[in-house]
């Protein structure tokens, strides 16, 4: 059983920073396509950002490019993200996800074609 346990959750002012951290185990980490989510209230979860397995390739959502960069330490069994320059609209509970069966290059957007998800860290920015 794939576990995903994200951390760097917190309360910070816009402008400021914040560093996610995703500690994956129970398989073989390199397997997995990464995402980071998010989902603030009355809002659908979306997409932030998605790495491959390989780091090759992402993707970042056009309201986060240039802020946020996303990482990932196949060794360690990790995936960041760091969030520079915040904004209250990124406030939001936000999500790791891990998809199985890619392609080493492959990143997916859609929330159905991953396969399991962190709990969740809250993010608040205040403005």
């Amino acid at each position: 059983q794939v576990q995903l346990v994200e951390s760097g959750g917190g309360l910070v002012q816009a402008g400021g920073s914040l560093r996610l951290s995703c500690a994956v185990s129970g398989d073989t980490f390199s397997r997995y396509a990464m995402g980071w989510f998010r989902q603030a209230p009355g809002k659908e979860r979306e997409l932030v950002v998605a790495i491959s397995r390989s780091s090759f390739s992402t993707y970042y959502a056009d309201s986060v490019k240039g802020r946020f960069t996303v990482s990932r330490d196949n060794a360690k069994k990790t995936v960041s993200l760091q969030m520079n320059s915040l904004k209250p609209e990124d406030t939001a509970v936000y999500y790791c996800a891990a998809a199985g069966a890619t392609r080493v290059l492959d990143i997916l957007r859609h929330l159905d074609e991953y396969d399991y998800w962190g709990q969740g860290t809250q993010v608040t920015v205040s403005s």
